[in-house]
């Protein structure tokens, strides 16, 4: 009978916080709401700190649980009553479910098979020393834990297993994301760490199944039993399954070709996920392992895999995962170690799981022909814990395999070393030794002429001999496709008459928390081709349609497809930049510049700092009108160094010369507080006007930028035009000046920038 109180809720007086068997999802949801908003609290300091969000998950369920606010009288039996916990734990564990299918799906055993030797002797070698150090305290904490409350009798070697495991697994997801972070993840060190962490990810697993077959066990003919059925359904899915699967997807759908499943298809692999899991836990099994071989057995075709992963990762991520690791983190009560051997021991477990991973990994990266700080790095990197370890953790607490004070130092452990990974990272292998061992292989190639001469160096040319100068390439940096018209109006106008060029274009898109965006990012490293149709894919059609323009051009084209976190721009785009020769042009709006905030704005945040970093001449295309490609026959340029040039205004002119040959007028305004100089106006005169022999040049001279703006405000026809300005105008005060110019008369601004300025 469900009582009136129950269905009125607080209006007949029912405390909504009550356990109420007849409806458990109301306290359920003030719990998911709380632990959320925690969550998300505790990851805004981190996330500056470029640590992951399970160190802010867990540290929450710490908080949460008997170590801090449940010693607040009747917190825990308000907030978390024990009969509450159970609906948590099935929401949580269908979560962990689902978590770890889409790690499945992050294992490319392709990328295994290319680099092999790698995989098995970087993975294998940097579990083995964790391994052993492991087996060699799980003597001490054996002996020490066995008959702490709630153990049952377990054997030496299960518990020796496991915690050897425990030291010597690594993280693969959260690796894979700091691998993006750090922009590694091209990087040859980054390949090595990518191989072995999913080479240790897979280990890592088995030794765990094996771990919990054991414990389950009564005797060992069982445990052969168990891991003969074990191995049966993998071979069943591993064959006749996935082989049935990829049939039916090739038979009765495109979805291999587009990369895009249907619910259909959803609903037939998470059938399969669920009926696997269901399977392992039947047989003995954790069904974590069922979930888990279901994913790395999902057809990887066209990015299949990163499609299905973004239909489930909003609502793991964000709900379900939180849920568990704040269960995790309840399960911690550092309370318990209140002697001086638990701390001995805790630390003992955080210091030989860092010498383990880091020993052996340097060991393992040295064998493979890297530098010491490489090796090193490796190693840093592969001592990397996080969200594996705590499912590892879980799996060992409720299979009563470890006490809940040994749970508690492992926990400890995970948290520093998770928390170590990235600055210790950051301070062995820094951005300018990267640049130092590149330079070293011979990686950083320099663009020479015919006469052995740097091309593209503006810093020992004038205007008596700017016309030895040349841009090599041109990198076309793409955001949105607002701008797009635009930029390939003007990317026509500077390859007229000249096939010299190659083009290469690069999406640029925010590297986010989305597991999707990780799966692409440590897909596409360092092995797939610059221009390859799956590259083209994952683009959204943008890469497609400039490829398209650049074959109607003429010219050489090749396209790369980047996710990279915004502080790390400049980096990932150094990485395609040829020599100083190149000029990387990109767009932005006018209006986007103008209206938003300071921290808001997207500009000053990655472009400028483009302009800071990278070492190739820039050009930023400002514009006004989206729907506006056709342009008047003026281009328009303002030197502002009072009669002096300099490389920024060299590299200007160039490309004023580029586009006059196909707009023949040309003004230039010149700022000048001594009036007009004959001998200037002869030299732009005589370079202007090699571009062609209709070609008009006008030179004027100012002061003030108003007298620019009085000037031209009464030019009917000035809509359209193209004003080329240096980049010092955009950090000078007439910038808003400028732009709201720009805004009023809806003409295009190409802001400079060359690469010895």
């Amino acid at each position: 009978m469900v009582s009136t109180s129950s269905v009125a809720g607080i209006v007949s007086g029912r405390n909504p916080l009550e356990y109420v068997p007849s409806s458990p999802y109301t306290l359920f949801l003030f719990q998911a709401v709380f632990i959320l908003f925690l969550c998300q609290l505790l990851h805004w300091p981190m996330r500056r700190l470029q640590q992951p969000k399970v160190i802010a998950e867990v540290v929450a369920g710490i908080l949460l649980g008997p170590t801090v606010l449940g010693r607040i009288p009747n917190f825990s039996d308000t907030c978390f009553p024990d009969e509450s916990i159970p609906g948590m734990t099935l929401i949580a564990n269908v979560g962990i479910i689902l978590f770890l299918f889409i790690v499945g799906l992050e294992v490319d055993l392709h990328y295994i098979k290319k680099n092999f030797k790698v995989a098995v002797s970087v993975g294998l070698i940097n579990m083995a020393i964790p391994f052993g150090l492991g087996c060699a305290i799980a003597v001490g904490l054996y002996n020490e834990y066995r008959d702490d409350p709630g153990m049952q009798s377990i054997q030496f070697t299960t518990y020796m297993v496991f915690v050897a495991v425990a030291l010597c697994i690594t993280a693969f997801p959260v690796l894979a994301r700091i691998l993006v972070e750090l922009n590694l993840i091209g990087d040859r060190v980054g390949t090595i760490v990518l191989a072995a962490g999913i080479m240790n990810d897979l280990t890592g697993w088995i030794l765990l199944a094996l771990v919990v077959t054991l414990s389950n066990a009564d005797n060992g003919i069982n445990t052969l039993y168990i891991l003969l059925l074990t191995l049966a359904w993998f071979i069943f899915l591993a064959f006749p399954v996935r082989l049935a699967l990829r049939w039916y997807l090739r038979r009765f759908t495109n979805e291999l070709a587009t990369g895009e499943p249907s619910q259909l298809s959803m609903v037939i692999i998470i059938a399969m996920v669920f009926t696997s899991s269901f399977y392992t836990d039947a047989i003995g099994v954790h069904p974590i392992f069922g979930a888990f071989m279901v994913g790395v057995l999902v057809p990887r075709d066209n990015g299949y895999v990163i499609k299905i992963t973004e239909k489930l990762e909003d609502m793991v991520h964000i709900v379900m995962i939180p849920i568990y690791f704040a269960l995790a983190g309840l399960n911690v009560n550092l309370g318990d170690l209140d002697r001086g051997i638990d701390w001995a021991y805790c630390i003992g477990v955080i210091a030989l799981a860092m010498i383990g991973k880091v020993s052996g990994g340097l060991l393992a990266a040295k064998l493979n022909g890297l530098f010491w700080r490489e090796s090193l790095t490796v190693g840093v990197l592969m001592s990397c814990k996080g969200i594996v370890e705590i499912v590892v953790l879980n799996v060992g607490l409720n299979a009563n395999i470890i006490s809940r004070r040994v749970y508690s130092m492992f926990i400890v452990m995970t948290l520093v070393t998770t928390f170590l990974t990235t600055p210790l990272t950051l301070l062995s292998y820094p951005v300018s030794y990267r640049e130092s061992v590149a330079r070293h292989r011979g990686a950083l190639k320099k663009d020479v002429d015919s006469e052995g001469e740097l091309l593209g160096s503006l810093s020992d040319l004038s205007m008596s001999n700017l016309s030895r100068f040349k841009i090599s390439d041109i990198l076309l940096l793409l955001r949105k496709i607002d701008t797009l018209p635009h930029v390939l109006a003007l990317l026509k106008d500077l390859t007229f008459d000249d096939f010299d060029y190659g083009v290469k274009a690069i999406h640029l898109r925010a590297f986010t928390s989305r597991t999707s965006h990780l799966l692409e990012a440590s897909s596409a490293a360092p092995e797939v081709a610059e221009s390859s149709p799956t590259d083209l894919t994952n683009s959204h059609s943008i890469l497609a349609i400039v490829k398209a323009f650049s074959s109607m051009l003429d010219v050489h084209f090749s396209s790369k497809s980047i996710l990279a976190p915004q502080r790390n721009y400049a980096a990932a785009i150094s990485d395609h930049i040829t020599g100083p020769a190149n000029l990387l042009l990109t767009s932005y709006t006018v209006k986007s510049v103008l209206e938003l905030t300071e921290e808001e704005n997207d500009f000053d945040m990655s472009y400028r700092y483009l302009y800071d970093n990278c070492e190739c001449h820039m050009a930023i295309l400002l514009t006004t009108e989206p729907t506006r490609t056709d342009r008047q026959s003026t281009v328009r340029m303002i030197l502002d160094h009072d009669n002096l040039l300099s490389s920024t205004d060299l590299l200007s002119l160039y490309l004023v010369a580029q586009l006059a040959k196909v707009h023949k007028n040309v003004h230039i305004y010149v700022n000048s507080s001594m009036g007009g100089t004959k001998d200037l106006e002869e030299q732009f005169d005589e370079y202007i006007k090699s571009s062609g022999p209709d070609v008009k040049l006008t030179v004027s001279y100012f002061r003030d930028f108003d007298e620019i703006s009085g000037e031209v405000k009464h030019d009917s026809a000035l809509a359209g035009d193209v004003f080329v300005v240096s980049h010092e105008f955009l950090d000078s005060n007439e910038r808003d000046e400028l732009l709201t110019f720009t805004m009023r008369e809806e003409v295009e601004l190409l802001a400079v920038k060359a690469a010895s300025s």
